[in-house]
């Protein structure tokens, strides 16, 4: 197949829309894609077809099979495979999926989505390998758009196909598809053209270590690559905070620097205040919807949380009324966040991202460098005993 005709394009107002291959050498290539059920529309390719591409790439990096979570052509989260801990398992609501800990694949999926489970409500997935039918479990029971991944098992297929009345969207991606060298789009009537920004991350971009500090251990390694790899597919501006092999906070699309550092720093301290007891033992109703229990979560952790705990209120989600969650015990909890990795897509203007980076309990910074301030950063750094790298690689996306 070579065109497909869209329901609208970005808007229900934006009629005709369509999917194409454009014309090469050779004439118009098939998709590198099948359609195995629904109907995805504009928004869920752009999601998609970004997500496949980061998972290709940190599938690559790592040697672990990936996944990623997309809202609106930014990553919510991305993450390898790796065994959850049990607290994470119960923080991202896993605990009782048979075989988890037996599914790289799954894992993998259960910590992207676990990043900010508040932002991937109605995500698009993307799998690197194939999707098994533990990670269709997952996908199953949550609130999301489709899936892309490199194959199916028929368990997994059977299962996904029922979702959303039969609805969910599941595309099959040809893994060896490569696009052409030059990527072309239009803006308000004008073509534009550039090379594809196809080189891959690797450990090499790692080498450049410029702080004071130079031991940067292999688990930093893993989640500066996780974190650059995502921050290469997020909307610019943007910072990532990684660890343990995921994202943990995610700042997309903002004009300032400063503020994609205070925004995915304040999705990590959420990430983590998830797992601590006060809020694993939130006293919920029996039966009460997952989104509901991340909406309720999200709001007991906010700064404000008296309308969620008032009186006539509570009584909607809870058992019992829970304590309120003070920012002084917040503060002594995320004291134990330590050893974070953040990338950011271009360099620090100023020594104030460090600073902000160092109270989310960052460690290990990956940057491109290039500043007139970059001895400033470097000081900051040296200052909070970080590790700071300077990729020398600018990685927009728009």
């Amino acid at each position: 197949m070579k065109e497909y005709e869209l329901k609208y394009g970005c808007n229900p107002t934006q009629r005709p829309a369509r999917l194409f291959m454009p014309e090469g050498d050779g004439g118009a290539r098939d998709f590198p894609f099948e359609i195995l059920n629904g109907r995805p529309g504009y928004i869920n390719f752009l999601d998609a077809l970004n997500a496949w591409q980061l998972v290709r790439e940190l599938r690559a990096a790592s040697g672990l099979p990936a996944a990623a979570s997309f809202k609106h052509v930014s990553p919510a989260g991305a993450a390898v495979g790796r065994i959850l801990p049990e607290k994470l398992k119960r923080a991202v609501f896993s605990e009782d999926i048979e075989g988890l800990d037996e599914s790289l694949q799954a894992s993998a999926y259960a910590r992207a989505r676990g990043c900010d489970r508040v932002s991937s409500y109605g995500d698009f997935a993307a799998l690197s390998d194939c999707c098994d039918l533990t990670t269709a479990r997952l996908l199953q029971r949550e609130v999301s758009d489709g899936v892309i991944a490199p194959d199916f098992t028929e368990e997994a297929l059977a299962l996904l196909r029922k979702k959303k009345g039969g609805s969910y969207n599941i595309l099959r991606m040809d893994p060896s598809y490569l696009p052409d060298t030059l990527e072309r789009r239009q803006v308000f009537g004008i073509g534009f053209e550039q090379l594809g920004d196809s080189a891959a991350l690797t450990r090499e971009a790692l080498s450049k270590i410029v702080s004071r500090e130079k031991a940067l251990p292999e688990e930093a390694v893993l989640d500066l690559m996780t974190a650059l790899i995502a921050a290469k597919y997020t909307q610019s501006n943007s910072v990532c905070y990684a660890l343990d092999g995921q994202t943990i906070g995610v700042g997309a699309g903002q004009q300032s620097r400063i503020h994609c550092t205070r925004l995915a720093g304040e999705k990590a301290e959420l990430w983590f205040l998830r797992q601590s007891e006060r809020v694993l033992d939130l006293p919920f109703l029996p039966g009460i919807r997952r989104a509901e229990r991340d909406n309720c979560v999200d709001a007991y952790l906010s700064r404000d949380s008296r309308e969620l705990l008032a009186e006539g209120e509570w009584q909607k989600h809870f058992s019992s009324r829970p304590e309120p969650f003070t920012e002084e015990e917040k503060r002594d909890c995320l004291r134990a966040l330590r050893g974070v990795s953040l990338a950011s897509d271009a360099f620090f203007p100023f020594g104030d991202n460090v600073k902000r980076a160092a109270k989310s309990g960052v460690s290990y910074i990956a940057e491109p460098g290039g500043s007139v301030r970059d001895e400033d950063v470097i000081e900051e750094a040296d200052r909070h005993g970080m590790v700071l790298i300077f990729t020398g690689r600018r990685l927009f996306h728009h």
